[in-house]
């Protein structure tokens, strides 16, 4: 009862919030306590467990599988590695945190904003998977699946130029240096505690030489920031 209570004095009225959800989701939630820790980042409140990181949890599994169903029906003659590249270009960081700025998620997240590398970061699409977590503890498995088609991916998700379009930086920027005979590697330079998180800087060395650098809140992003940075420093 404490930490419901905690996460409550974070909320204006629930008549307010109910209104806002109801505009996102397309229905009107029954247990509003879901959605509350759903949209809690862990650098608002006392106690760290009182967050969305295990709603988090729980929405990526069920994002992931929805999707995988989804595109299994939707495309019968492609190959499992097709399907896999789409799933991953759909539910990926930079993805989702787009959906939920169009969403209007980042003016509901709870969070610390005098940490300005907060709102540059994942965290808006980090809320939407933990807000399809409280979905389907909230409604279940098939008004998730409703949401997630209907709501997301019918009203955000561009098919077609996902299809079409390479998002994974890191691997365009090997096959650049392939091509051209150049020596390429990524390395970690830097790892620091900024704000309770670690904060990863990745390098990318050419030819042996640092040649720009990426930050982020997870090695894996850190270094495809350096190897958009890269690509658009050599308009490959």
């Amino acid at each position: 009862m404490r930490r419901l209570l905690r996460i409550l004095n974070f909320f204006s009225s629930d008549k307010e919030l109910t209104q806002q959800l109801e505009h996102i989701l397309g229905f009107t939630p029954r247990h509003i306590a879901y959605y509350k820790l759903a949209l809690m980042h862990r650098s608002k409140p006392d106690e760290p467990t009182d967050s969305n990181e295990r709603l988090e949890f729980l929405g990526d599994a069920i994002l992931g599988a929805i999707i995988a169903e989804y595109l299994f029906k939707k495309y019968p003659y492609q190959p499992e590695g097709y399907l896999t590249e789409l799933r991953s270009k759909i539910v990926r960081r930079e993805t989702l945190n787009n959906v939920a700025l169009r969403m209007g998620l980042n003016k509901m997240v709870q969070y610390n904003q005098n940490d300005k590398g907060l709102s540059r970061s994942h965290i808006f699409g980090n809320a939407l998977e933990a807000l399809i977590g409280a979905v389907y503890l909230d409604q279940g498995f098939a008004k998730t699946r409703k949401f997630i088609l209907t709501e997301l991916v019918r009203s955000y998700i561009d098919l077609d130029t996902m299809e079409s379009t390479d998002t994974n930086f890191k691997n365009q920027l090997l096959t650049w240096a392939q091509k051209n005979n150049r020596l390429l590697t990524f390395e970690t330079v830097d790892e620091k505690i900024e704000n309770t998180r670690k904060l990863f800087t990745v390098g990318i060395l050419l030819d042996g030489e640092v040649f720009t650098t990426g930050t982020g809140y997870n090695k894996k992003d850190a270094g495809q920031v350096a190897a958009q940075k890269a690509l658009e420093m050599l308009k490959a």
